[in-house]
């Protein structure tokens, strides 16, 4: 299933708006790169926290899989952090 059917489908069994899913799904797919790619470089979270600029308790809690108040440019903090560069593609929809 494809990202934008996977965010549209949970804020419909949440719902809430389809933009509300996407997001959601995107946040958790970006935390999860940063999460593989910090065990892959050995990186502990206080290191993460001093490359990303945030608390080490906010790295901690995003990586633990805690979506509440997890804005898109702490997350994209931690992406940097470990060396990733995001890129976005929009289509239009059929």
């Amino acid at each position: 299933m494809k990202r934008h059917s996977k965010g549209v489908e949970l804020a419909r069994k949440l719902g809430l708006p389809p933009s509300r899913g996407i997001e959601a799904v995107l946040k958790a797919e970006l935390i999860a790169a940063v999460a593989r790619e910090s065990k892959a470089q050995k990186l502990t979270h206080a290191e993460l926290a001093r490359k990303s600029k945030l608390p080490r308790s906010a790295v901690t809690g995003i990586l633990s899989g805690s979506l509440q108040r997890v804005t898109l440019d702490r997350i994209l903090k931690l992406v940097e952090a470990v060396g990733f560069v995001p890129e976005i593609r929009l289509k239009k929809v059929a």
